[in-house]
Protein backbone atom coordinates (compact mmCIF):
# COMPACT_ATOMS: atom_id res chain seq x y z
CA UNK A 1 0.00 0.00 0.00
CA UNK A 2 2.73 2.18 0.99
CA UNK A 3 4.76 1.49 -2.54
CA UNK A 4 1.18 2.37 -4.09
CA UNK A 5 0.96 5.88 -2.54
CA UNK A 6 4.56 7.07 -3.60
CA UNK A 7 3.91 8.00 -7.07
CA UNK A 8 0.32 10.00 -5.48
CA UNK A 9 3.49 11.63 -3.22
CA UNK A 10 5.91 12.35 -5.53
CA UNK A 11 3.20 13.95 -7.67
CA UNK A 12 1.96 16.42 -4.68
CA UNK A 13 5.54 17.58 -4.12
CA UNK A 14 6.12 18.16 -8.16
CA UNK A 15 2.99 20.25 -7.56
CA UNK A 16 4.39 22.06 -4.78
CA UNK A 17 8.22 22.62 -6.02
CA UNK A 18 6.54 23.92 -9.12
CA UNK A 19 4.68 26.55 -7.25
CA UNK A 20 7.31 27.40 -5.01
CA UNK A 21 9.69 27.83 -8.60
CA UNK A 22 6.90 29.56 -9.93
CA UNK A 23 6.54 31.86 -6.64
CA UNK A 24 10.68 32.66 -7.23
CA UNK A 25 9.70 34.53 -10.48
CA UNK A 26 7.22 36.42 -8.67
CA UNK A 27 9.42 38.51 -6.30
CA UNK A 28 10.19 42.18 -7.18
CA UNK A 29 13.28 42.76 -5.28
CA UNK A 30 16.65 40.82 -4.73
CA UNK A 31 15.68 40.81 -0.73
CA UNK A 32 12.34 39.08 -1.44
CA UNK A 33 13.80 36.73 -4.06
CA UNK A 34 16.06 35.31 -1.10
CA UNK A 35 12.93 35.40 1.25
CA UNK A 36 10.99 33.53 -1.42
CA UNK A 37 13.71 30.88 -1.61
CA UNK A 38 13.69 30.08 1.82
CA UNK A 39 9.95 29.86 2.33
CA UNK A 40 9.79 27.90 -1.01
CA UNK A 41 11.77 25.19 0.67
CA UNK A 42 9.41 24.86 3.67
CA UNK A 43 6.23 25.44 2.07
CA UNK A 44 7.50 22.72 -1.20
CA UNK A 45 10.14 20.38 -0.22
CA UNK A 46 8.99 19.45 3.42
CA UNK A 47 11.66 21.08 5.29
CA UNK A 48 11.10 22.30 8.50
CA UNK A 49 14.32 25.18 8.62
CA UNK A 50 15.83 26.68 5.50
CA UNK A 51 18.80 29.13 5.32
CA UNK A 52 19.77 30.98 2.58
CA UNK A 53 23.47 32.17 2.54
CA UNK A 54 24.53 34.67 0.34
CA UNK A 55 28.40 35.43 -0.95
CA UNK A 56 29.15 38.57 -0.71
CA UNK A 57 31.53 40.92 -2.48
CA UNK A 58 34.57 39.68 -0.16
CA UNK A 59 33.93 36.21 -0.76
CA UNK A 60 32.41 35.66 2.80
CA UNK A 61 28.77 34.34 2.87
CA UNK A 62 26.16 36.39 4.98
CA UNK A 63 22.58 34.97 5.93
CA UNK A 64 20.64 36.41 3.77
CA UNK A 65 17.20 34.93 4.41
CA UNK A 66 15.61 32.20 7.25
CA UNK A 67 12.15 30.33 7.22
CA UNK A 68 10.81 28.42 9.27
CA UNK A 69 11.92 29.24 13.14
CA UNK A 70 11.42 33.49 14.05
CA UNK A 71 13.44 32.79 17.22
CA UNK A 72 16.30 31.17 14.83
CA UNK A 73 15.86 34.47 12.46
CA UNK A 74 16.10 36.35 14.56
CA UNK A 75 19.59 35.21 15.78
CA UNK A 76 21.25 34.33 12.66
CA UNK A 77 19.93 36.78 9.96
CA UNK A 78 22.69 38.85 8.66
CA UNK A 79 25.61 36.99 10.48
CA UNK A 80 28.74 35.95 8.31
CA UNK A 81 30.44 33.32 7.94
CA UNK A 82 34.27 32.80 6.27
CA UNK A 83 34.57 31.27 2.56
CA UNK A 84 37.26 28.95 3.95
CA UNK A 85 34.88 27.36 6.61
CA UNK A 86 32.09 27.30 3.82
CA UNK A 87 35.03 25.47 1.37
CA UNK A 88 36.06 22.88 4.69
CA UNK A 89 32.12 21.93 4.92
CA UNK A 90 31.17 21.60 1.15
CA UNK A 91 34.40 19.67 0.32
CA UNK A 92 34.11 17.20 3.46
CA UNK A 93 30.36 16.77 2.97
CA UNK A 94 29.42 13.24 1.16
CA UNK A 95 28.68 14.42 -1.82
CA UNK A 96 24.71 13.23 -3.10
CA UNK A 97 25.28 14.68 -6.67
CA UNK A 98 26.04 18.67 -5.99
CA UNK A 99 24.32 18.11 -2.58
CA UNK A 100 26.78 18.09 0.31
CA UNK A 101 25.72 16.03 3.45
CA UNK A 102 27.31 15.84 6.48
CA UNK A 103 26.22 13.28 8.94
CA UNK A 104 26.38 13.59 13.06
CA UNK A 105 29.04 11.53 13.54
CA UNK A 106 31.45 14.03 11.46
CA UNK A 107 30.08 17.33 11.91
CA UNK A 108 31.15 17.59 15.62
CA UNK A 109 34.48 19.09 14.40
CA UNK A 110 32.21 21.92 12.71
CA UNK A 111 30.94 23.21 16.36
CA UNK A 112 33.67 25.23 17.09
CA UNK A 113 33.84 27.02 13.11
CA UNK A 114 32.03 30.63 12.68
CA UNK A 115 29.69 29.47 9.94
CA UNK A 116 26.15 30.57 11.60
CA UNK A 117 24.13 27.67 12.40
CA UNK A 118 21.55 26.84 14.18
CA UNK A 119 20.33 23.16 15.79
CA UNK A 120 16.74 21.28 16.98
CA UNK A 121 16.64 19.47 19.59
CA UNK A 122 15.61 15.97 19.40
CA UNK A 123 16.36 11.94 20.45
CA UNK A 124 18.74 9.74 18.84
CA UNK A 125 18.25 8.21 15.68
CA UNK A 126 15.71 5.14 16.00
CA UNK A 127 16.84 3.79 12.56
CA UNK A 128 19.46 3.86 10.10
CA UNK A 129 17.91 6.79 7.82
CA UNK A 130 15.87 8.98 10.40
CA UNK A 131 17.05 12.48 10.42
CA UNK A 132 19.68 13.49 13.44
CA UNK A 133 18.93 16.64 14.63
CA UNK A 134 23.06 17.52 14.15
CA UNK A 135 22.80 15.63 10.30
CA UNK A 136 23.41 18.65 7.78
CA UNK A 137 22.81 19.26 4.02
CA UNK A 138 23.76 21.77 1.88
CA UNK A 139 22.44 22.07 -2.02
CA UNK A 140 25.16 24.72 -3.07
CA UNK A 141 23.86 27.70 -5.88
CA UNK A 142 25.94 28.29 -8.94
CA UNK A 143 25.98 31.58 -11.16
CA UNK A 144 24.03 30.77 -14.01
CA UNK A 145 22.60 27.29 -13.04
CA UNK A 146 25.97 26.03 -12.73
CA UNK A 147 29.79 25.95 -13.17
CA UNK A 148 32.08 26.92 -10.14
CA UNK A 149 31.24 30.27 -9.35
CA UNK A 150 29.38 29.77 -6.40
CA UNK A 151 26.54 32.36 -5.63
CA UNK A 152 24.96 31.14 -2.38
CA UNK A 153 24.18 27.86 -0.14
CA UNK A 154 21.06 26.76 1.04
CA UNK A 155 21.04 24.61 4.11
CA UNK A 156 18.15 22.83 4.90
CA UNK A 157 16.88 20.98 8.38
CA UNK A 158 14.49 18.60 10.06
CA UNK A 159 12.74 16.95 6.85
CA UNK A 160 9.26 16.52 8.03
CA UNK A 161 9.01 12.88 7.48
CA UNK A 162 11.52 12.57 9.88
CA UNK A 163 14.10 10.76 7.20
CA UNK A 164 16.90 11.41 5.32
CA UNK A 165 16.08 12.69 2.09
CA UNK A 166 15.41 9.60 -0.42
CA UNK A 167 16.85 10.17 -4.44
CA UNK A 168 13.93 11.68 -5.53
CA UNK A 169 13.82 14.09 -2.14
CA UNK A 170 17.44 15.09 -3.48
CA UNK A 171 16.73 15.62 -6.56
CA UNK A 172 14.12 17.81 -5.86
CA UNK A 173 16.07 19.88 -3.64
CA UNK A 174 18.89 20.60 -6.35
CA UNK A 175 16.46 21.48 -8.68
CA UNK A 176 15.15 23.93 -6.45
CA UNK A 177 19.02 25.05 -5.77
CA UNK A 178 19.36 25.61 -9.72
CA UNK A 179 16.22 27.53 -10.26
CA UNK A 180 16.92 29.42 -7.36
CA UNK A 181 20.56 30.40 -8.81
CA UNK A 182 18.86 31.45 -11.86
CA UNK A 183 16.29 33.76 -9.85
CA UNK A 184 18.47 35.59 -7.54
CA UNK A 185 21.06 36.02 -10.39
CA UNK A 186 18.28 37.77 -12.42
CA UNK A 187 17.40 39.68 -9.32
CA UNK A 188 20.48 40.97 -9.26
CA UNK A 189 20.58 41.72 -12.78
CA UNK A 190 16.98 43.85 -12.16
CA UNK A 191 18.37 45.42 -9.63
CA UNK A 192 21.47 46.94 -11.17
CA UNK A 193 19.25 47.29 -14.61
CA UNK A 194 16.89 49.38 -11.57
CA UNK A 195 20.02 51.27 -10.54
CA UNK A 196 20.95 51.76 -14.22
CA UNK A 197 17.64 53.45 -15.12
CA UNK A 198 17.21 55.72 -12.52
CA UNK A 199 20.49 57.24 -13.17
CA UNK A 200 20.06 57.79 -17.11
CA UNK A 201 17.02 59.30 -15.79
CA UNK A 202 18.72 61.58 -13.93
CA UNK A 203 20.92 62.43 -17.04
CA UNK A 204 18.55 62.20 -19.89
CA UNK A 205 15.38 64.51 -18.51
CA UNK A 206 15.15 66.99 -21.20
CA UNK A 207 15.60 64.13 -24.08
CA UNK A 208 12.39 62.17 -22.50
CA UNK A 209 10.36 65.39 -22.86
CA UNK A 210 8.69 66.57 -26.32
CA UNK A 211 10.36 67.92 -28.74
CA UNK A 212 9.68 71.20 -28.63
CA UNK A 213 10.03 71.44 -24.81
CA UNK A 214 13.46 69.83 -25.27
CA UNK A 215 14.27 72.53 -28.08
CA UNK A 216 13.48 75.05 -25.83
CA UNK A 217 15.93 73.94 -23.01
CA UNK A 218 18.55 72.76 -25.15
CA UNK A 219 18.51 76.48 -27.33
CA UNK A 220 17.57 78.92 -24.54
CA UNK A 221 20.33 77.24 -21.64
CA UNK A 222 22.33 79.63 -20.01
CA UNK A 223 25.81 77.19 -20.04
CA UNK A 224 27.00 75.13 -23.29
CA UNK A 225 24.92 72.59 -24.93
CA UNK A 226 26.42 70.01 -27.31
CA UNK A 227 24.84 67.15 -29.26
CA UNK A 228 27.24 64.82 -31.20
CA UNK A 229 27.22 61.84 -33.12
CA UNK A 230 28.49 58.33 -31.47
CA UNK A 231 30.09 55.71 -33.32
CA UNK A 232 30.28 55.29 -37.14
CA UNK A 233 33.17 57.79 -39.71
CA UNK A 234 32.00 60.78 -38.32
CA UNK A 235 31.83 59.87 -34.33
CA UNK A 236 32.09 63.36 -32.13
CA UNK A 237 31.16 65.21 -34.64
CA UNK A 238 28.81 67.87 -33.17
CA UNK A 239 25.73 67.67 -34.61
CA UNK A 240 24.01 70.55 -32.95
CA UNK A 241 24.90 73.81 -30.32
CA UNK A 242 23.29 76.02 -28.28
CA UNK A 243 24.05 79.91 -28.52
CA UNK A 244 25.58 79.56 -25.05
CA UNK A 245 28.17 77.10 -26.66
CA UNK A 246 28.68 79.75 -29.78
CA UNK A 247 29.10 82.44 -27.20
CA UNK A 248 31.57 80.53 -25.10
CA UNK A 249 33.75 79.35 -27.81
CA UNK A 250 33.37 81.99 -29.77
CA UNK A 251 32.43 80.67 -32.94
CA UNK A 252 28.91 80.07 -34.99
CA UNK A 253 26.93 77.25 -35.04
CA UNK A 254 27.24 76.57 -38.43
CA UNK A 255 31.63 76.43 -38.13
CA UNK A 256 30.83 74.04 -35.11
CA UNK A 257 29.23 71.27 -36.48
CA UNK A 258 32.85 71.40 -38.78
CA UNK A 259 33.97 69.71 -35.74
CA UNK A 260 34.42 67.50 -33.23
CA UNK A 261 34.92 68.53 -29.23
CA UNK A 262 38.64 66.20 -30.51
CA UNK A 263 39.48 69.07 -32.78
CA UNK A 264 38.68 71.82 -30.43
CA UNK A 265 40.20 70.63 -26.87
CA UNK A 266 43.83 71.08 -25.66
CA UNK A 267 46.36 68.54 -27.21
CA UNK A 268 47.31 67.66 -22.94
CA UNK A 269 43.81 66.76 -22.70
CA UNK A 270 42.61 64.54 -25.19
CA UNK A 271 42.89 61.40 -23.46
CA UNK A 272 40.67 62.67 -20.61
CA UNK A 273 38.56 63.76 -23.31
CA UNK A 274 38.25 60.50 -24.83
CA UNK A 275 37.70 58.26 -21.68
CA UNK A 276 34.64 60.77 -20.69
CA UNK A 277 33.06 60.28 -24.26
CA UNK A 278 33.61 56.39 -23.94
CA UNK A 279 32.29 56.69 -20.41
CA UNK A 280 29.46 58.91 -20.79
CA UNK A 281 30.93 60.66 -17.87
CA UNK A 282 32.03 64.25 -16.78
CA UNK A 283 35.86 65.83 -17.13
CA UNK A 284 37.31 69.45 -16.79
CA UNK A 285 39.39 70.17 -19.78
CA UNK A 286 40.31 73.36 -22.11
CA UNK A 287 38.91 74.21 -25.51
CA UNK A 288 40.14 76.22 -27.96
CA UNK A 289 38.51 79.77 -29.16
CA UNK A 290 38.26 81.00 -32.22
CA UNK A 291 41.05 83.55 -30.83
CA UNK A 292 43.34 80.65 -30.03
CA UNK A 293 42.92 80.97 -26.39
CA UNK A 294 42.36 78.00 -24.58
CA UNK A 295 39.24 78.07 -22.03
CA UNK A 296 38.56 75.34 -18.83
CA UNK A 297 35.64 73.96 -18.88
CA UNK A 298 33.24 71.24 -17.19
CA UNK A 299 32.06 68.55 -19.44
CA UNK A 300 29.69 66.34 -18.35
CA UNK A 301 28.16 63.55 -20.87
CA UNK A 302 25.02 61.76 -21.26
CA UNK A 303 24.88 58.78 -23.81
CA UNK A 304 21.42 58.74 -25.32
CA UNK A 305 19.14 56.31 -28.22
CA UNK A 306 16.50 57.57 -29.85
CA UNK A 307 12.61 55.87 -29.05
CA UNK A 308 13.50 53.40 -32.02
CA UNK A 309 17.08 52.10 -30.84
CA UNK A 310 18.35 53.78 -33.79
CA UNK A 311 21.64 55.58 -33.64
CA UNK A 312 23.20 56.78 -29.92
CA UNK A 313 24.03 60.12 -29.35
CA UNK A 314 26.21 62.50 -26.77
CA UNK A 315 24.41 64.77 -24.76
CA UNK A 316 27.47 67.31 -24.01
CA UNK A 317 26.87 70.01 -20.80
CA UNK A 318 29.83 72.26 -21.11
CA UNK A 319 30.16 74.43 -17.78
CA UNK A 320 32.68 77.55 -17.74
CA UNK A 321 35.05 76.93 -15.10
CA UNK A 322 37.60 79.56 -15.79
CA UNK A 323 37.49 81.25 -12.85
CA UNK A 324 37.40 78.91 -10.20
CA UNK A 325 40.26 77.20 -12.21
CA UNK A 326 42.33 80.23 -12.26
CA UNK A 327 41.99 80.29 -8.06
CA UNK A 328 42.68 76.73 -8.13
CA UNK A 329 45.64 77.32 -10.06
CA UNK A 330 46.63 80.89 -8.25
CA UNK A 331 46.17 78.70 -5.14
CA UNK A 332 48.68 75.93 -6.53
CA UNK A 333 50.82 78.50 -7.27
CA UNK A 334 51.31 80.77 -4.14
CA UNK A 335 51.46 77.45 -2.18
CA UNK A 336 54.75 75.87 -4.14
CA UNK A 337 56.35 79.46 -4.72
CA UNK A 338 57.72 82.62 -2.73
CA UNK A 339 55.18 84.94 -2.30
CA UNK A 340 58.21 87.96 -2.28
CA UNK A 341 59.85 87.07 -5.62
CA UNK A 342 57.24 84.87 -7.57
CA UNK A 343 60.35 82.35 -7.70
CA UNK A 344 59.69 78.29 -6.65
CA UNK A 345 60.20 77.99 -2.61
CA UNK A 346 62.23 75.79 -1.05
CA UNK A 347 59.63 72.99 -1.08
CA UNK A 348 59.25 73.26 -4.93
CA UNK A 349 62.87 73.02 -5.59
CA UNK A 350 63.11 69.57 -3.64
CA UNK A 351 60.22 68.18 -5.51
CA UNK A 352 61.63 69.39 -8.43
CA UNK A 353 65.14 68.01 -7.67
CA UNK A 354 63.81 65.02 -6.19
CA UNK A 355 61.57 63.56 -9.17
CA UNK A 356 64.78 63.58 -11.15
CA UNK A 357 66.80 61.41 -8.91
CA UNK A 358 66.04 57.39 -7.96
CA UNK A 359 68.00 55.49 -5.13
CA UNK A 360 70.53 54.30 -7.42
CA UNK A 361 73.77 55.80 -9.17
CA UNK A 362 73.64 55.56 -13.17
CA UNK A 363 76.61 52.99 -13.43
CA UNK A 364 76.34 49.10 -13.21
CA UNK A 365 80.08 49.63 -11.84
CA UNK A 366 80.99 50.40 -8.56
CA UNK A 367 82.65 53.71 -8.52
CA UNK A 368 83.07 55.61 -4.92
CA UNK A 369 82.32 59.67 -5.68
CA UNK A 370 84.92 61.45 -4.56
CA UNK A 371 83.56 62.98 -1.15
CA UNK A 372 83.73 66.52 -0.01
CA UNK A 373 86.23 65.96 2.54
CA UNK A 374 88.96 64.75 0.07
CA UNK A 375 88.15 67.23 -1.68
CA UNK A 376 88.27 70.07 0.75
CA UNK A 377 89.65 68.92 3.71
CA UNK A 378 87.83 69.87 7.27
CA UNK A 379 85.15 71.70 6.00
CA UNK A 380 83.72 68.33 4.15
CA UNK A 381 80.62 67.53 5.75
CA UNK A 382 80.76 63.33 6.21
CA UNK A 383 76.98 62.79 5.45
CA UNK A 384 76.88 65.32 2.26
CA UNK A 385 78.08 62.19 -0.28
CA UNK A 386 77.23 59.69 -2.03
CA UNK A 387 78.01 56.10 -2.32
CA UNK A 388 78.32 54.19 -5.97
CA UNK A 389 77.19 50.82 -5.73
CA UNK A 390 76.45 47.91 -8.84
CA UNK A 391 72.78 48.99 -10.58
CA UNK A 392 72.01 45.15 -11.10
CA UNK A 393 71.76 44.38 -7.77
CA UNK A 394 69.58 47.56 -6.29
CA UNK A 395 65.67 46.83 -5.95
CA UNK A 396 63.42 47.71 -8.92
CA UNK A 397 61.29 51.02 -8.71
CA UNK A 398 59.64 53.65 -10.27
CA UNK A 399 62.70 55.28 -11.62
CA UNK A 400 63.76 51.50 -13.59
CA UNK A 401 63.36 54.01 -17.32
CA UNK A 402 64.18 57.32 -16.07
CA UNK A 403 67.56 58.97 -18.05
CA UNK A 404 69.39 58.80 -14.59
CA UNK A 405 71.50 62.14 -13.46
CA UNK A 406 74.94 61.78 -13.15
CA UNK A 407 77.83 64.11 -11.91
CA UNK A 408 80.49 65.10 -14.04
CA UNK A 409 84.22 64.57 -12.77
CA UNK A 410 85.34 68.10 -12.12
CA UNK A 411 88.79 67.09 -11.25
CA UNK A 412 89.31 65.71 -15.13
CA UNK A 413 86.87 67.51 -17.40
CA UNK A 414 85.36 64.49 -19.87
CA UNK A 415 82.90 65.88 -21.56
CA UNK A 416 80.38 64.66 -19.61
CA UNK A 417 76.88 66.97 -18.65
CA UNK A 418 74.95 66.54 -15.60
CA UNK A 419 72.52 68.91 -13.42
CA UNK A 420 73.98 71.22 -11.82
CA UNK A 421 72.66 72.93 -8.68
CA UNK A 422 74.31 76.43 -8.26
CA UNK A 423 74.21 77.55 -4.15
CA UNK A 424 73.98 81.16 -4.52
CA UNK A 425 74.25 83.16 -1.35
CA UNK A 426 74.15 87.25 -1.34
CA UNK A 427 77.26 88.95 0.44
CA UNK A 428 76.51 92.58 2.53
CA UNK A 429 72.69 91.76 2.26
CA UNK A 430 72.54 91.52 5.70
CA UNK A 431 74.16 95.22 6.13
CA UNK A 432 71.24 96.60 3.47
CA UNK A 433 68.73 95.16 5.72
CA UNK A 434 70.18 96.85 8.70
CA UNK A 435 70.89 100.26 6.89
CA UNK A 436 67.93 100.86 5.03
CA UNK A 437 64.87 98.79 6.22
CA UNK A 438 63.55 95.39 5.31
CA UNK A 439 61.59 97.06 2.37
CA UNK A 440 64.73 98.30 0.60
CA UNK A 441 65.87 94.69 1.13
CA UNK A 442 62.74 93.13 -0.28
CA UNK A 443 63.20 95.20 -3.36
CA UNK A 444 66.84 94.13 -3.56
CA UNK A 445 65.74 90.13 -3.51
CA UNK A 446 63.46 91.06 -5.99
CA UNK A 447 65.46 92.77 -8.19
CA UNK A 448 68.28 90.01 -7.79
CA UNK A 449 65.35 87.04 -8.44
CA UNK A 450 64.79 89.29 -11.80
CA UNK A 451 68.23 89.14 -12.86
CA UNK A 452 69.01 85.59 -12.17
CA UNK A 453 65.69 84.66 -13.94
CA UNK A 454 66.66 86.96 -16.47
CA UNK A 455 70.10 84.31 -17.12
CA UNK A 456 69.12 80.87 -17.19
CA UNK A 457 67.69 79.19 -19.94
CA UNK A 458 63.77 78.47 -20.48
CA UNK A 459 63.64 74.72 -18.84
CA UNK A 460 65.80 75.99 -15.68
CA UNK A 461 64.66 76.64 -12.34
CA UNK A 462 65.89 79.73 -10.25
CA UNK A 463 64.31 79.09 -6.45
CA UNK A 464 64.68 81.05 -3.56
CA UNK A 465 65.82 78.68 -0.68
CA UNK A 466 64.83 81.30 2.11
CA UNK A 467 66.47 84.46 3.68
CA UNK A 468 69.20 85.72 0.86
CA UNK A 469 70.08 82.21 -0.25
CA UNK A 470 68.91 80.91 -3.98
CA UNK A 471 69.49 78.11 -5.71
CA UNK A 472 69.51 77.52 -9.48
CA UNK A 473 69.22 74.08 -11.37
CA UNK A 474 70.65 73.49 -14.97
CA UNK A 475 70.46 70.66 -16.43
CA UNK A 476 72.71 69.06 -19.09
CA UNK A 477 76.02 71.20 -18.42
CA UNK A 478 79.54 69.72 -18.07
CA UNK A 479 81.87 71.60 -15.38
CA UNK A 480 82.96 74.22 -17.65
CA UNK A 481 79.44 75.27 -18.38
CA UNK A 482 78.39 75.20 -14.57
CA UNK A 483 81.25 77.76 -13.54
CA UNK A 484 80.71 80.20 -16.54
CA UNK A 485 77.13 80.05 -15.41
CA UNK A 486 78.18 80.91 -11.83
CA UNK A 487 80.13 84.05 -13.19
CA UNK A 488 77.60 85.11 -15.31
CA UNK A 489 75.40 84.91 -12.89
CA UNK A 490 77.27 86.84 -10.25
CA UNK A 491 78.11 89.45 -13.16
CA UNK A 492 74.73 89.67 -13.41
CA UNK A 493 74.11 90.49 -9.62
CA UNK A 494 76.86 92.62 -8.83
CA UNK A 495 75.79 95.81 -10.87
CA UNK A 496 74.38 98.44 -8.64
CA UNK A 497 70.10 98.00 -7.79
CA UNK A 498 68.60 101.40 -7.14
CA UNK A 499 65.82 101.56 -4.53
CA UNK A 500 63.81 105.13 -4.12
CA UNK A 501 66.37 107.26 -5.31
CA UNK A 502 69.62 105.16 -3.88
CA UNK A 503 72.09 102.90 -5.54
CA UNK A 504 73.28 99.65 -2.88
CA UNK A 505 75.38 97.16 -4.35
CA UNK A 506 75.36 93.51 -2.94
CA UNK A 507 77.89 90.21 -4.23
CA UNK A 508 77.30 86.68 -4.36
CA UNK A 509 79.03 83.88 -3.81
CA UNK A 510 78.15 80.65 -5.70
CA UNK A 511 78.99 76.76 -4.84
CA UNK A 512 78.35 74.55 -7.23
CA UNK A 513 76.77 70.51 -6.75
CA UNK A 514 76.02 67.99 -9.00
CA UNK A 515 72.60 66.17 -8.74
CA UNK A 516 73.59 62.28 -8.83
CA UNK A 517 71.23 59.23 -8.72
CA UNK A 518 72.02 57.50 -5.19
CA UNK A 519 72.14 61.21 -3.67
CA UNK A 520 68.81 62.69 -1.75
CA UNK A 521 67.91 66.47 -2.52
CA UNK A 522 69.42 67.47 1.09
CA UNK A 523 72.44 65.77 0.33
CA UNK A 524 72.85 67.81 -2.96
CA UNK A 525 71.57 70.87 -1.59
CA UNK A 526 73.99 70.18 1.44
CA UNK A 527 76.87 69.80 -1.11
CA UNK A 528 76.65 72.88 -3.07
CA UNK A 529 75.91 74.79 -0.09
CA UNK A 530 79.11 73.73 1.08
CA UNK A 531 81.22 74.00 -2.01
CA UNK A 532 79.69 77.41 -1.75
CA UNK A 533 80.92 77.70 1.96
CA UNK A 534 84.64 77.43 0.19
CA UNK A 535 84.14 79.56 -2.24
CA UNK A 536 83.02 82.43 0.40
CA UNK A 537 85.97 81.57 2.63
CA UNK A 538 88.50 81.38 0.09
CA UNK A 539 87.79 84.82 -1.37
CA UNK A 540 88.19 85.81 2.65
CA UNK A 541 91.45 84.61 2.87
CA UNK A 542 92.50 86.48 -0.28
CA UNK A 543 90.87 89.84 0.85
CA UNK A 544 92.60 89.56 3.97
CA UNK A 545 96.28 88.78 2.17
CA UNK A 546 95.99 91.85 -0.01
CA UNK A 547 94.79 93.55 2.94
Amino acid sequence: MEAESEPYVRLATMRQLHQAVADLNTARSLADTLQTVADGIVAGLGYELACVNLVRPDGDLVVAAFAGNSAAEALITGRVGSRSSWERRLSMGEPWDELRFIPHTDGWVLLDDDVPQWHTEGPEPRFEDEWHPEDRLYAPMYASGGGLDLLGVISVDRPRNGRRPGAWGREALQMYASQAAIAISNARLRANMQRALVRLEREQQALRASEESFRQAFEYAPSGMAIAEMGGDQHGRLLRTNDALCRLLGRPASVLRRYSFADLVHPEDIGTLLRTSAEGGRAELRLGRRDGAYLWVSLRNSVVADTADGPRFLLTHVEDIEERKRHELHLAHRASHDALTGLPNSAELRSRLSSRLCERPHSAATTPVETLDAAYGDVGDPDARTHGYDVDSAPDGPYDHHVHSVAPDTENDDGAKGLAVLFCDLDGFKSINDRFGHHTGDAVLIEVARRLSACVRDGDTVARLGGDEFVVLADGLGAADAADLAVRLRNAIIPPIRVDGRAVRVGASFGIGWAACGMTAEEVLRSADQRMYVEKRSRSKVHRRAG
